[in-house]
């Protein structure tokens, strides 16, 4: 019998696959080789006097002193400020009628306050000035016993 006859596309890929093979194992290689000459020096990172990060070691002469008692690890407690006055008052910058909600800006903050026409004491239109509280809805802030300003 005749031996089976190796087609173009048989040899085609298997060439293919041996150079495939060849180019991992001298990637393997290459990455070995840069592993043992890479240097930990290369890897060390410094941040500078301004908090930025830099290759070269920082100036000992530009070192400050800090006090450990200026330093702040939480958050600085809130002001209760809003307890003291829960009236606020406010410019409606929008109104639906028809739909039952719209937006008062608050004089103080300059925040923005969903208001609903069940929070209503009073009937209000765009432009006019109010006075209300704010409780938080489910969606945030919330304009609750509103009625126009006198």
């Amino acid at each position: 019998m005749g031996r089976s006859q190796e087609t173009f596309n048989k040899k085609e890929v298997r060439n293919k696959k041996e150079k495939k093979r060849k180019d991992k194992e001298a990637k393997r290689l290459a990455k070995k080789d840069t592993e043992k000459t890479g240097d930990l020096d290369d890897m060390i990172a410094y941040v500078d006097e301004n908090g930025m990060i830099s290759s070269t070691p920082p100036d000992p002469t530009k070192k400050k002193a800090v006090k450990l008692e200026s330093i702040e690890i939480n958050i600085p407690r809130r002001d209760d400020t809003e307890a003291n006055d829960p009236v606020r008052k406010g410019t409606v910058t929008f109104f639906n009628d028809s739909k039952g909600y719209g937006f008062i800006k608050d004089k103080e903050t300059q925040e923005s306050v969903f208001v609903h026409a069940n929070n209503l004491l009073e009937d209000i239109k765009e432009n006019n000035l109010v006075t209300f509280e704010v409780e938080m809805g489910q969606k945030g802030p919330t304009a609750t016993k509103v009625q126009l300003l006198k």
